[in-house]
Order: C-alpha cells, then structure tokens, then sequence
C-alpha cells in the first residue's frame, strides 16, 4: 500500500484524522496498567505503530515508529521523537528489544503478518498487542445507527485467531472490560455515553468514520440525536448508564 502525503501507511488518512486526534484520545490509566503489567520486567521497548504515543511507558526505554508525520508530530515533548518507519520492516537488528507493543495499530498495517514477524524478529520477550475483535464489533448499539462505520471496523481488524497463528502457540488473548468514563475515545469508549458520539471531533478521532460519506455522517447523526431526544435510545440501552464498565471487542493479545 503506498504511503499518503504525511507518511501513513494505512487505509485511513492520519493527516486529516490527527487534527483533533489527541484532544480526544488520551490513555486511558486502566487500560495503560494491562498494557504495562502484561509488558513485565522489560527495560527496553518498541512501540510499533506507535500514533502519539499513548500507552508507553515512562519507567522504561521505549523507541517509538510512527510512519505518519502528522501523528509524530502530536507526540509530547517529554517523549522521544518516533522512528518514522513501517510495521512490515522494521529498521533494527534481530533481538534488539525486551518487549515489543502494538496499540490500536495493526488494523492498519498492509501485511499484517509480514508485521507481527518482524515484531517477532526484533524482540527477546513479551509482545503486547491491543486491538479489536472484529467479531464482535457489530454486536456494540452504534451499529443501529451507524452500520457502515461498524461493518468498516470489523473488515479492517484482523481476527484475533491469525495474530495467534503468526506470533505462536504462546499467545493469549483476553478481553479488556472498558470504564465507563474512558479517556481513549474509540467508539466503544462511549458505551454509556452516547451523547459524545455528536461531537464532529470524536467521531473523527475514531477512524472508521472516515470511510464513510459525510453526507451519510451526517444521517446516521441525525438518526442517534433523534433516539436520544426521544428517549428511545435509553429505552433501548439506558442501562449503560448505569454499568461500571463494558466487555465489548477490545482484546489484549499477549504474546510470550
């Protein structure tokens, strides 16, 4: 797949999705404690695909890729600079690493295999990978409303069985329950909250909207502004209010 304008690599174009990107999607400190215990005693980490740098840790050494500028560019001043680099060859020689993680990422990886080798490839220990079951991802509300955003999401995430397969047979995967008032705005994250799905921001940070026609946006918008002015929407989902946290598609893969 070639690269956009700003370096990305993937299907979505983070030159436009990164405008607001980090205002709403920040680290979650739940979610960052599984991605960190399940890293163990690793001093020396790579971070592939690594966006902002959300999730790394500060208590170790993390080198960071990220092929799109404009996401490095949005990486904070007290993280290093990110490697500008792709998944599928990476630039650093066998065993280079403690532990290697991937955080939201390999959705967009052209060679999803080529990249979980060459994370294989490069590191001594732990691969600590976190994404999406596309399985379940239709099974979230928002696919009543928007059901091409849902049905992208679930075509673009790879199935949990192949990241097992490639990485080997000690590979775990587990789900990870989402708080109900989670930083990391990824459309799941507002199981609760259904309201934010309004914002023109959010949804932009949540790349799958991307791939939908503004237009039809902008239906399916309409359609959740209606059921919550009704009420129908809580009539339906109302007790999401209420729930603590949410067991949805997001899966911690683990590799030892």
């Amino acid at each position: 797949m070639p690269r956009r304008a700003d370096g990305s690599a993937g299907d979505a174009d983070y030159g436009v999705i990164a405008r607001t990107y980090s205002k709403y999607r920040q680290p979650d400190p739940r979610i960052a404690a599984a991605i960190h215990g399940a890293l163990g005693d690793a001093a020396a980490v790579l971070n592939v695909g690594a966006g902002a740098g959300s999730y790394e840790p500060a208590d170790r050494k993390v080198v960071a890729v990220e092929p799109s500028a404009s996401m490095r560019a949005q990486r904070p001043a007290h993280l290093l600079p990110a490697v500008d680099a792709l998944a599928e060859n990476l630039p650093f020689p066998d065993a280079r690493f403690d532990a290697c993680m991937a955080i939201f990422t390999v959705h967009q990886w052209s060679d999803v295999q080529r990249g979980l080798r060459e994370m294989r490839r490069v590191t001594r220990g732990p691969i600590v990978i976190l994404t999406c079951d596309p399985r379940e991802v239709e099974a979230f509300w928002l696919t009543d409303y928007a059901p091409l955003v849902l049905a992208t999401e679930a075509r673009r995430y790879p199935q949990v069985d192949l990241i097992r397969q490639t990485l080997g047979e000690a590979t775990d995967s587990r789900v990870v329950p989402i708080p109900f008032d989670c930083l990391d705005g990824f459309n799941e994250a507002y199981y609760g909250r259904p309201e934010i799905l309004l914002d023109d921001g959010a949804r932009l940070a949540c790349s799958a909207w991307s791939f939908v026609d503004d237009a039809v946006a902008q239906r399916y918008v309409a359609a959740l502004r209606r059921d919550l002015e009704s009420g129908e929407w809580d009539r339906k989902h109302g007790h999401l209010r209420n729930a603590a946290t949410y067991n949805g598609s997001l899966r911690l893969i683990v590799a030892r």
